[in-house]
């Protein structure tokens, strides 16, 4: 178990930071073709958020986070994919910051689930 939440949470660390990366290129009006790579990127946060989460209710985390890691992990490409139509015009840059937002909260639940995997008293095999 040890090894796999090592490998989801490296994942979780550099997917994020990729995805922020490419989003303040977008952000700058550069870059738009990588979208697609964008989206790729909080595709493989949210599974390896989703992978933490089941080790960690396999571990014995609090079932509150656990819950909440999960549906957080559908609220980040819920949010990427409608974002364009949410609150369009000159107030459209609230959209994008709840964006970055989400997308670092994920980051944070799995920092969180990882290293409440790894201090769990019990480690299921």
């Amino acid at each position: 178990m040890k090894t796999v939440t090592t490998i989801a949470h490296t994942l979780v660390r550099l997917a994020g930071l990729s995805a922020i990366v490419l989003g303040v290129l977008f952000w700058t009006g550069n870059a738009q073709v990588l979208i697609p790579v964008h989206m790729l990127i909080g595709l493989v946060l949210v599974l390896s958020l989703w992978t933490l989460a089941f080790l960690a209710a396999r571990a014995g985390v609090n079932r509150r986070l656990v819950a909440l890691a999960v549906v957080w992990g559908f609220i980040v490409p819920v949010l990427g994919l409608t974002q364009g139509q949410l609150l369009p015009g000159d107030y459209h840059w609230v959209i994008k910051v709840v964006h970055l937002l989400v997308g670092l909260g994920a980051m944070g639940q799995g920092d969180g689930l990882a290293a409440r995997i790894k201090q769990a008293p019990v480690h299921r095999q």
